[in-house]
């Protein structure tokens, strides 16, 4: 028998949602009705047996366990001739006709109007802004409902009917014959659009949709500690629906101007700073600017390329919790590269007070053309 995990296309920690996911996919390809090869009807009988198994918690804890094996009686290996004999009508619906109506919704017999479209926008941060938090004013064009009509879509005086053709229901249902016997599929209703309802007279200024396209702008809370790729969720934010519908979601996708002197670690900030070598040498105290203010920094004498020096609680706040990440400072020592005649002899005399053996001095004529040029 083949891994009912692999039959679905899913890991063996997979939760419930992903499953009957992967199992909506893979019967929309496979059942008999839209794919007529003799192969795929195979198919599709094992991946209902490996769905029917794996969304009963007690089955799939004894398929973990043991194996095809800890399944005899349980019903599956006594019905693996007949994968159907436990599966529900109800999910078979599910699994074929999910795609509904507006919004998201089942199959099932719509009720209520349908909810508006979802937007999106990009929003463009300030690095400061991403770190510290911002109101961020948005803008966007979008339908709201109508307010002559209150959203209706009928005539000021008149209301909307109930749809000859579906009953109010918003879709017609055909019974038709498969393997698994009759089976019930449902359509958008056609006359009404699947809103259910009928308008004899549409309101002028939306012609009957309920609904008009106006400028919108929002005040959107920015959290501090957002990062660049973020998207932020505003319910009822979106388009309204029509007919009176309720609106869809408004997603706002964060981007983050970069930051002329810090990069970002997730919670970390992180500069490299480069230290003349005098200093490195000798030891200092540099002026240091971060995101909160001026920090005092002391240079070790003797510090080398690659020190760093850790500001705790001087990153970035952290999104889902309390306090702030650190700021990072990595150490460059600089080498001269340009020196004047006195510096080079001041070198010079370091060197050999340190033993230290260097480049001989040159003192030829390319030499004295290039110094009468510094």
């Amino acid at each position: 028998m083949e891994d009912f995990y692999e039959l679905l296309g899913v890991s063996r920690t997979a939760t419930d949602d992903d499953i009957k996911r992967a199992y909506r996919r893979l019967a929309r390809e496979l059942h008999p009705d839209t794919n007529p090869d003799p192969a795929a009807e195979e198919q599709f009988k094992k991946i209902t047996l490996a769905y029917e198994i794996l969304r009963d918690p007690e089955r799939r804890q004894r398929y973990d366990t043991y194996g095809p094996e800890g399944l005899r009686g349980t019903g599956a290996a006594g019905n693996a001739g007949n994968p159907f004999a436990d599966f529900g009508v109800g999910d078979l619906f599910d699994a074929f006709f999910s795609s509904g109506f507006g919004g998201g919704g089942g199959g099932r017999a719509r009720s209520g109007p349908l909810t508006g479209a979802d937007l999106e926008l990009v929003a463009e941060l300030e690095f400061e802004e991403a770190v510290f938090g911002v109101k961020h004013d948005v803008a966007l064009r979008a339908p709201v409902h109508c307010t002559t009509c209150n959203g209706s879509g009928a005539a000021p005086g008149t209301s909307p009917t109930r749809c000859i053709a579906c009953e109010g229901t918003g879709e017609i249902r055909r019974v038709r014959q498969s393997i698994l016997g009759q089976m019930v599929t449902a359509s958008p209703c056609s006359r009404c659009g699947g809103l259910g309802q009928e308008i004899a007279s549409p309101c002028a200024d939306c012609r009957g949709d309920g609904r008009r396209t106006e400028e919108r702008s929002y005040a959107v809370d920015i959290p501090a500690g957002v990062d660049n790729g973020t998207t932020l969720r505003l319910a009822g934010r979106g388009a309204a629906g029509p007919r009176g519908g309720p609106p869809g979601d408004l997603y706002v996708h964060i981007r983050v101007r970069p930051h002329d002197r810090f990069l970002r670690d997730g919670p970390n900030l992180v500069h490299v700073l480069h230290v003349p070598m005098t200093q490195a040498a000798l030891g200092a105290h540099i002026p240091f600017e971060t995101l909160d203010g001026e920090e005092d920094l002391v240079i070790p004498a003797g510090m080398q390329t690659g020190r760093e020096f850790v500001l705790r609680g001087r990153g970035v706040p952290h999104l889902e919790g309390r306090g702030r990440g650190d700021l990072i400072v990595r150490a460059v020592v600089d080498t001269p590269t340009k020196l004047s005649r006195e510096q080079e002899e001041l070198l010079r005399t370091l060197a050999t007070e340190r033993g230290e053996a260097v480049a001989p001095e040159d003192t030829g004529l390319l030499f004295k053309i290039r110094s009468a040029f510094k």
